[in-house]
């Protein structure tokens, strides 16, 4: 099982190279299926694995001046606060078993990969049947609503431990007006500090694997460069749909296994 969890993390970084994001949402079943860690210590390691293949995607963006760093970062700060506040407040005083009835319990890992498994329904969804994105001709509150949107990705990226791109790039081109490779850069650049900030803001009395997380991202940043080279060659929005079915077909199993076959 080990093995595929290794192949699966080149998976992770070639989705992120190839079609711009898609590929943290397979970190955490990842962490937790193949390689048997906890889901709290999962969604943890998530973070950096997540946040350090991001910011090696951010850099081609960067460079090719595509990164708009004042709305990256009006985005970010409520974000990071966000993530912060739930990995170091909200998750440590949830109770392991938040309740039961009769014989059926939940867990308060059950309930992270439950809403996992929802999230990444959603977002199989969101790349099987794109939606077109059109800016929003409202003028003067979207750097609140900018801001409050940001709050909520952190929420989900603190609880869960994954980068919400899906969630980010969609707010970057209708309030913010970005163009798509704009918004893809831009989104990129915000879950690389959300991500990072909120991993070692979240090392108090935390022993970390540093060999185990180091060797899972250098995977991952092998397919990101993999998958970077095979998009100048591939159209990565034709690919997008069939990844989508993919992470249904993931996020199905997840909820299937946490649900029924553990009542079983």
């Amino acid at each position: 099982m080990e093995l595929i969890g290794y192949l699966a993390s080149i998976l992770i970084g070639i989705s992120l190279g190839l079609i711009g994001g898609g590929g943290s949402i397979l970190t955490v079943p990842v962490l937790v299926y193949l390689f048997g860690q906890s889901p709290i210590e999962a969604t943890l390691y998530s973070l950096f694995i997540v946040g350090l293949s991001s910011a090696v995607g951010a850099n081609t963006y960067l460079r090719n001046g595509l990164v708009k760093v004042k709305t990256a970062i009006t985005f970010a700060i409520p974000s990071i606060a966000s993530i912060l506040f739930t990995r170091n407040v909200i998750l440590p005083n949830l109770p392991e078993t938040l309740f039961s009835i009769g014989e059926f319990s939940l867990s308060k890992s059950t309930l992270i990969l439950l809403l996992f498994a929802v999230l990444m329904i959603i977002a199989a969804v969101k790349m099987i049947a794109p939606t077109s994105l059109k800016p929003d001709n409202e003028q003067g509150v979207h750097l609140v609503r900018l801001a409050l949107n940001g709050f909520a990705v952190g929420f989900i990226t603190g609880l869960i431990g994954v980068g919400g791109g899906f969630l980010i790039i969609p707010s970057l081109v209708l309030l913010s007006k970005l163009e798509m490779k704009e918004a893809v850069g831009s989104s990129l650049f915000i879950i690389a500090l959300n991500s990072l900030i909120g991993f070692f803001g979240s090392l108090r009395g935390v022993e970390v694997q540093w060999i185990f997380l180091g060797s899972i991202s250098a995977l991952a940043i092998l397919g990101i460069f993999i998958g970077t080279s095979l998009a100048k060659r591939i159209d990565g929005n034709r690919l997008k749909p069939a990844f989508g079915w993919f992470v249904l077909v993931m996020g199905t199993f997840v909820l299937v296994k946490e649900t029924f076959l553990k009542a079983h």
